[in-house]
């Protein structure tokens, strides 16, 4: 009886090693399997459609996939404004952001664990108004008209100041006169008389140059152009030091796109206009009046202007404080 007993504890022991070596087998290969995640945030506006074009393609996911076997589910969220971007990365809940220009070199000197991983666009800026007795920006300083443009401390923010400096004015001067909207929202309420004044970029800045009620006031293109840094891509410091190959894969995606814009516009406006709301003939239009390109322009001097206007507490030392070290430009 003791062999007997002896006999099925050992099978018992062999039993239950051979069925814990198996699920180990089977956890380790639910996790090769399991889904890495990334989450992306963008805004409003054809300069991020080198974005869309990322989104809609699934490039992210195709770039990975051939570089590590793995897949990866990407979400993505839009967003009326940088700011909200940066709130997003500070808290760990977005891992890459699409955005303009002046929030990102203030996510830079704030620390808020990011750096510029490409340039997107640039894209040409206008202020628009209804106001007949509105020519210039001097016309504006000292009065009760609204500008609505994205946000405070937007890059359209920073261009106003600049221009306003330009002038020879403060470039605080109009600060109190602006009113937050998202561009749709910003044309839609210039159009109806609600702002005196939209500061935007295209397709908005070409839609509403097509309405005979409004014109177009001087000195904006004089401080930016459209072949200056408008939109970049920003990466959180934690994703570039812990994932190189899912940080390659972005980079390799969002330069496709960049690539597919610029060799082949309308293929590129087929996949962006229904997204964007426009007829092809018009995002084609649209997309030939940006440019596109992985490389930056003029980053490094916003940063100055902005640490000197009191923007941010502090303007970078180098191009490289701002930028992660795949990243060419000035």
């Amino acid at each position: 009886m003791k062999r007997i007993i002896s006999g099925l504890v050992m099978i018992g022991l062999v039993t239950a090693l051979i069925s814990g070596c198996g699920n180990s087998n089977s956890v380790e290969k639910e996790s090769n399997q399991a889904s890495e995640k990334i989450a992306i945030a963008y805004q409003y506006g054809l300069a991020y459609a080198p974005a869309l074009i990322v989104q809609k393609n699934q490039l992210i996911e195709k770039k990975y996939k051939e570089s590590t076997g793995k897949e990866i589910e990407v979400t993505w969220t839009q967003m009326s404004s940088g700011a909200d971007i940066n709130t997003g990365i500070a808290s760990g809940n977005i891992d890459i952001g699409f955005l303009g220009i002046a929030p990102a070199i203030t996510g830079c000197m704030n620390e808020v664990g990011y750096k510029i991983f490409t340039n997107v666009s640039g894209q040409e800026h206008g202020i628009m108004t209804n106001q007949k007795d509105i020519q210039n920006l001097g016309d504006m300083v000292e009065s009760q008209n609204q500008i609505a443009l994205v946000n405070t401390g937007s890059i359209q923010h920073i261009i106003l100041a600049r221009a306003l400096q330009n002038a020879g004015y403060d470039p605080h001067a109009l600060d109190t006169n602006i009113v937050a909207m998202k561009h749709p929202d910003g044309m839609n309420a210039l159009q109806t008389g609600n702002v005196s004044c939209h500061l935007t970029t295209n397709p908005y800045l070409l839609q509403e140059r097509q309405d005979s009620s409004l014109h177009e006031v001087s000195g904006i293109s004089a401080v930016w152009s459209k072949k200056d840094s408008f939109v970049v891509g920003v990466a959180s410091e934690s994703m570039y030091k812990e994932d190189q190959k899912l940080y390659q894969a972005v980079c390799d995606a969002i330069e496709d796109a960049i690539d597919l814009v610029n060799t082949d516009t309308e293929e590129a406006a087929k996949i962006t206009c229904d997204l964007d709301g426009n007829s092809l003939e018009d995002e084609i239009t649209y997309m030939k009046d940006g440019t596109y390109s992985v490389e930056t322009i003029g980053i490094f001097d916003l940063a100055k202007f902005m640490g000197d206007a009191g923007f941010i507490d502090k303007a970078p030392e180098s191009y490289e404080d701002l930028v992660f070290d795949n990243v060419s430009g000035n």
